[in-house]
């Protein structure tokens, strides 16, 4: 049986990791994909929690930027990822892997309210927490709802699924001659405005020296990979080094 290098982890995602090749809502093969690995590392003893956004139903900074209110858009995309956390329990269960959604806005007939105490113990008992609605309150991303709520849950690492395999000093989608980072500070991250995530987050992890490690979630096994220990994307942490390593 293979042992876990990490107690408890949380792993960030995105709404768009939910879409596949699609435009809009949730691809079934992706997320069938993504509840597999999830129920493997709960299968190898780590504690999972998960943090997610609603982009791929719901963008509230998109709506705000056009005119409308800031605050009833930002509440209309804690909704959407009640919808995505909904959606992931499912495919959980399907797999026989004990789960429960904890929202930070109270929807008591769809899922749990949060309460940091009664996550903790879901986590001891081995089921996978989603965390849903971000932090509960407008002007915060989910980026700082996943900072906040693995500092709370005292997680070892906040994993952050993107659709590249780390950090690149510029979009590598753009830019072949992009270079990934094999290891950065969080000062560095913050003084190069690399996009890992928002500037609240980043913060965040630094005061709680909370290891960020970000890859990619469209490779099949990432996930599991870094759950293991093993080297995958780019690591975040205090380091000793005034400088980042380069692949």
């Amino acid at each position: 049986m293979t042992v876990p290098h990490y107690h408890r982890i949380l792993l960030k995602l995105s709404g768009e990791a939910l879409l596949g090749d699609g435009q809009y809502g949730i691809a079934a093969d992706t997320l069938d994909r993504i509840a597999d690995e999830l129920a493997e590392i709960s299968a190898m003893g780590v504690q999972v929690a998960v943090v997610i956004g609603g982009g791929n139903i719901f963008r509230g900074a998109g709506l705000a930027a056009s005119g409308m209110d800031r605050v009833k858009a930002d509440q209309m995309g804690m909704l959407a990822t009640v919808m995505n956390a909904l959606a992931i329990q499912d495919a959980l269960e399907r797999r026989s892997a004990h789960c429960r959604v904890m929202s930070a806005v109270k929807i008591n007939q769809v899922c749990e309210d949060y309460i940091r105490r009664r996550a903790v113990r879901h986590l001891e008992k081995g089921r996978v927490v989603i965390f849903a609605a971000g932090t509960g309150n407008p002007f915060f991303t989910t980026d700082s709802a996943a900072s906040l709520r693995a500092a709370e849950i005292g997680a070892e690492l906040l994993l952050k699924g993107t659709k590249v395999d780390g950090v690149y000093n510029v979009d590598p989608l753009d830019d072949p001659a992009a270079r990934r980072y094999e290891q950065l500070t969080y000062d560095e991250v913050l003084s190069q405005r690399l996009e890992v995530m928002d500037a609240t987050a980043i913060v965040l992890c630094r005061d709680q020296a909370m290891r960020i490690m970000v890859f990619d979630i469209t490779s099949p096994g990432a996930m599991v990979a870094a759950a293991r220990g093993e080297p995958v994307g780019t690591v975040v942490d205090p380091g000793q080094e005034a400088s980042a390593r380069e692949d």
